[in-house]
C-alpha cells in the first residue's frame, strides 16, 4: 500500500496535493475550476491525479445550475444531546429553502471530518461543521475549496455561528461567587475542543476579577461515564465548585457524588454547559449555561445558502454571537464551610 493511502487504498486529495506539490485546496481548485489556478499548476495537478487514480465526483458540475440542493451538517458527537437542536433547527432551514440536508457524526475525529468533506465535496452544495475538531490550517485549507460554515468555532476568515460562552462563563463565576465559593475547578473535556479552551479561558479570567482561585483539571471524555473519574478528581482539590465541560459530564459527576454520599451542593456545587435534555430533571436539578443552539442550526444554514447563491462571495453576515444565560437550578448552593 502507498504510504499515507486510506485503509481502502483509494487516492486522496491529500496524496495528490503532496505529489504535485502543491496544497489540498490548490488540488481542489484545479479540479473543480480549473480558472482559478495558472494553467501550468493545473496540468501537472491533472496528470497527478490521473496517474495516481483519483477521482472526483462529477455530479455537480453535470447540474445546468451548479447546484444540487443538498446541505451536508457534521456534528462531532451525534449522540450527544446538546447537538439535537443544532441538527433540527439546521433541517427546518433546509427544508424551507427546498433543500435536503445530510448529517454525519464525525466521531471527534479531525481525520473523519477532512476525509468527508474532500468526499462529499462535489455532490452538496456546502458544509455547516459543528464544533469542529480539525486545526485552524485545516479548516482553512478546505474552505479555499469549499463552501464552509462553522458552528461553535471561530476561526479566521471562515463564517461561524457562536453562543456567546465569554459572556455566560462570566455569569457562571458570579453566580458561584455570590453564593461564596472562592475555590473553583474546571473538569475539562476533549483536548482538541476549541470551545472547551475558550470556556477555561474565560473562567479563569473572570475568577481572577473576583479574587476566585480556578484550576483546570483533565481532559475528561465529555460523556456521563467521564463523570465518575472527574467527580473523584474534583473532590480531590477541595474545591467547593465544579463547573464541567458539558452537561453530560456535569451529569455523570453528580451521580458519583451519589454513590460516594456527596452532597450536591451541600458539599459541592456542580454547573455544566449546554442545557440539554435531562439537565432539569436529573438529580439534583443542574444549574447550567443555556443557550440559542436551535437558532444556531437555523442561522449557519441561512449563511451557507446566501454563500451559495452569491457564487461563494462570502455571506453579509460572517461572524454571528448569539445570546446565553445562566439556568439556575439545585445543584449550586451556598460554599460549605472548611
Amino acid at each position: 500500500m502507498t504510504e499515507g493511502k486510506s485503509g481502502s487504498g483509494r487516492p486522496t486529495i491529500y496524496h495528490v496535493a503532496k505529489e504535485a506539490g502543491v496544497s489540498p485546496s490548490t488540488v481542489s481548485r484545479a479540479m473543480s475550476n480549473p480558472g482559478r489556478v495558472n494553467a501550468a499548476t493545473a496540468a501537472r495537478v491533472a496528470e497527478v491525479a490521473a496517474r495516481l487514480g483519483y477521482r472526483t465526483n462529477t455530479l455537480a458540475r453535470a447540474l445546468p445550475s451548479g447546484r444540487t440542493d443538498t446541505l451536508a451538517l457534521f456534528v462531532s458527537d451525534i449522540t450527544n444531546p446538546h447537538f439535537f437542536g443544532v441538527i433540527r433547527g439546521a433541517e427546518h432551514q433546509a427544508r424551507a429553502a427546498g433543500c435536503t440536508l445530510i448529517v454525519g457524526d464525525t466521531e471527534e475525529s479531525p481525520e473523519v471530518e477532512a476525509r468527508n468533506i474532500e468526499r462529499l465535496g462535489p455532490s452538496v452544495d456546502g458544509f455547516v461543521i459543528a464544533a469542529s475538531r480539525m486545526s485552524d490550517e485545516e479548516i482553512t485549507g478546505l474552505s479555499a475549496g469549499h463552501r464552509l460554515i462553522l458552528i461553535s468555532r471561530e476561526v479566521a476568515d471562515v463564517p461561524s455561528v457562536i453562543v456567546d460562552h465569554a459572556e455566560g462563563t462570566r455569569q457562571i463565576v458570579e453566580h458561584l461567587a455570590s453564593l461564596g465559593h472562592r475555590s473553583i475547578v474546571f473538569l475539562g473535556g476533549p483536548p482538541r475542543s476549541w470551545l472547551g479552551a475558550r470556556r477555561w479561558d474565560s473562567l479563569a479570567a473572570a475568577a481572577g476579577q473576583h479574587g476566585i482561585s480556578a484550576r483546570r483539571i483533565g481532559p475528561f471524555p465529555p460523556t456521563m461515564a467521564g463523570g465518575a473519574a472527574a467527580a473523584d478528581a474534583a473532590l480531590g482539590t477541595g474545591a467547593t465548585a465544579a463547573v464541567a465541560h458539558n452537561d453530560l459530564l456535569a451529569i455523570g459527576v453528580l451521580r458519583r457524588c451519589a454513590e460516594r454520599g456527596v452532597s450536591v451542593p451541600g458539599d459541592l456545587s456542580v454547573v455544566g454547559y449546554d442545557d440539554i435534555f435531562g439537565a432539569d430533571f436529573c438529580s439534583p436539578p443542574l444549574t447550567t449555561l443555556a443557550g440559542q443552539f436551535e437558532e444556531s442550526g437555523r442561522t449557519a444554514v441561512d449563511m451557507l445558502l446566501a454563500m451559495r447563491d452569491r457564487h461563494g462571495v462570502r455571506p453579509p453576515r460572517d461572524r454571528v454571537i448569539l445570546p446565553s444565560h445562566l439556568a439556575i437550578r439545585r445543584s449550586t448552593g451556598p460554599a460549605p464551610e472548611r
